[in-house]
């Protein structure tokens, strides 16, 4: 993008201009709809991504130990965090009206992450889906059959391929290992040594870029389309990587009708989700919007060096913009939000679902990652703790939007709910590490 056509975009989008100065700032989402509707993706996906896993539960009990009590469900918890909600009104000078909650993804069996949804889940689908074409296999079968050697030899012949900046890797490394298949992770520049390290113990090839996410994407698109045994798990366009995270939505709901927690016009749901490339939390969004339709806010969460999905979002030109674009370098110590240009196919999808975006700090990362471990003993990765900023943001930069949606009145009976991505896998002398960075 030349000065020219950089220039006209900062005329065109005030914000925008906040936004490449690294300001932490809350973008409105003027195209939000009260009955949002897509025909890039629909219910009848996520329902399929339901039944699959569930036929794959006495499989993954089989296989995940940690498993058997959810009856080879694999599902986080949601937990009030008052303690932190005061911590973050102390230290920050900021109102977090009504409660806030944590979901805790960072502690989901398999993998620790987020990714523990869309990369399992993709991963189980190929390989039913090379079962099924087998005829060895019929939906009706018990898939714990899948644990024997039988089978493992069976995967052996194919292989999966994956770019990640991290925990999609770990996810997909993790499970498609389990199953016998052949993985190959291609990792970004952003990535931590310690999930490459924990790769190659699965027994998964890395194969590292001095370049950023967008690059080992892409060479592992190229890689894998000229080997015909390799299924290649596209971040940037997967609808199985979305639908398995969609599922989320309905378990939520769940969680939240057994703790009490009413969502409706007077009890606003408000959900913050750190976003890297989109798939994670728009899987989640469009679930959530689909279940609790205009009485769910929706803001993703982005480091302000990597604000893709907003800036995306803002424009109209999802992946057609880059952060590199308006002048960002995409360095941030949050890895797995460390991608320059924003999925399109979630961008699209998003376009009248979510209510907005923000932009956060490294360093109010790392001071919020030490305070949910002092008063909560809550220990969480620095990215996902961009979503413990999204309240106070909202409160103080998001008075037009509440006002617009009659929101001012009922937010001292609002939820909000931190989606936690990560954390619980994160070695301790990283931890230490991190806590060091306060």
């Amino acid at each position: 993008m030349n000065s020219n056509d950089q220039h006209e975009l900062f005329q065109q989008f005030p914000q925008l201009k906040e936004v490449a100065n690294q300001h932490t700032v809350l973008w409105e989402n003027t195209n939000w709809l009260a009955k949002p509707t897509t025909s890039l993706f629909s219910l009848q996906e996520v329902e399929e991504a339901q039944e699959t896993l569930l036929r794959f539960s006495s499989y993954l009990k089989v296989t995940f130990p940690e498993l058997m009590k959810s009856d080879g469900l694999i599902e986080s918890s949601i937990k009030s965090i008052p303690a932190m909600k005061q911590a973050l009104e102390e230290v920050f000078g900021v109102t977090i009206p009504g409660q806030l909650l944590v979901k805790c993804d960072h502690a989901l069996p398999i993998s620790g992450s987020i990714k523990a949804r869309g990369g399992v889940y993709e991963v189980l689908k190929h390989a039913e889906r090379l079962a099924l074409a087998s005829g060895k296999l019929k939906e009706e079968d018990n898939y714990a059959v899948l644990a024997t050697e039988e089978w493992q030899t069976f995967f052996q012949q194919y292989t999966i391929a994956v770019g990640s900046t991290g925990n999609l890797g770990l996810s997909i490394g993790i499970m498609g290992k389990k199953l016998g298949f052949n993985v190959v992770v291609h990792m970004s520049s952003d990535a931590k040594e310690w999930k490459k390290a924990m790769l190659r113990e699965k027994g998964a090839t890395v194969i590292e870029y001095q370049a950023d996410y967008s690059v080992a994407v892409e060479q592992g698109r190229q890689e894998a389309v000229q080997d015909p045994m390799c299924h290649f798990i596209d971040d940037e366009n997967s609808k199985d990587l979305f639908a398995g995270y969609a599922v989320a939505a309905k378990r939520l709901k769940d969680q939240l009708e057994e703790a009490d927690i009413a969502v409706d016009k007077a009890h606003p749901l408000f959900v913050y989700l750190p976003c890297g490339v989109g798939g994670g939390p728009g899987g989640v969004a469009y679930g959530l919007r689909e279940l609790f339709g205009e009485h769910v806010h929706i803001f993703f969460a982005e480091p302000v060096a990597s604000p893709c999905m907003t800036i995306g979002l803002m424009t109209g030109l999802h992946d057609a913009i880059s952060v590199e674009d308006i002048g960002l370098n995409n360095k941030t110590e949050a890895d797995g939000l460390a991608v320059g240009r924003a999925s399109k196919f979630v961008g699209k999808v998003m376009e009248h679902y979510i209510s907005g975006c923000y932009t956060v700090t490294d360093q109010e990362l790392f001071t919020s990652l030490s305070l949910a471990m002092e008063r909560e003993g809550l220990f969480l990765e620095p990215s996902a703790h961009a979503g413990m900023f999204g309240a106070s943001r909202l409160w103080q930069k998001g008075q037009s939007y509440l006002e617009k949606h009659s929101l001012v009145n009922h937010m001292d009976q609002a939820t909000h709910l931190v989606w936690a991505t990560g954390g619980s896998m994160v070695p301790s002398a990283m931890r230490t590490a991190y806590l060091a960075k306060r």
